[in-house]
């Protein structure tokens, strides 16, 4: 007999979109310490990184960064913990509409 749930990890697993994956990771982390976008190139800088809010928005709008950059991000929010299986049920809270955007009035 084949286990439901371990079937189901192992399709998500693999079938799942990863770069939405680690946007929302980041997004959840950083509304939870209450930090925007704005904030987040504020601490880079800090830190000696040159971003700019263009070029933090167009990352994370993309999720395709970089590990490095993550953990970056993570250590300046004062994110030092993740608890990878937990997050999916936080994730929910920054999650992309599915509804398209509205761009005229009807």
């Amino acid at each position: 007999m084949i286990n439901v749930v371990y079937l189901c990890k192992y399709i998500f697993l693999f079938m799942s979109n990863w770069d939405d994956k680690a946007k929302r990771l980041l997004k959840s982390e950083m509304v939870k310490r209450g930090y925007t976008n704005t904030d987040l190139v504020g601490l880079l800088n800090e830190i000696g990184l040159e971003e700019t809010k263009a070029s933090i928005d167009s990352k994370i709008s993309r999720g395709s960064f970089s590990a490095t950059f993550l953990l970056q991000c993570l250590a300046v929010i004062g994110c030092h913990k993740l608890e990878i299986e937990d997050y999916e049920n936080q994730l929910l809270m920054v999650a992309e509409p599915n509804e398209p955007y509205k761009t005229s009035k009807k």
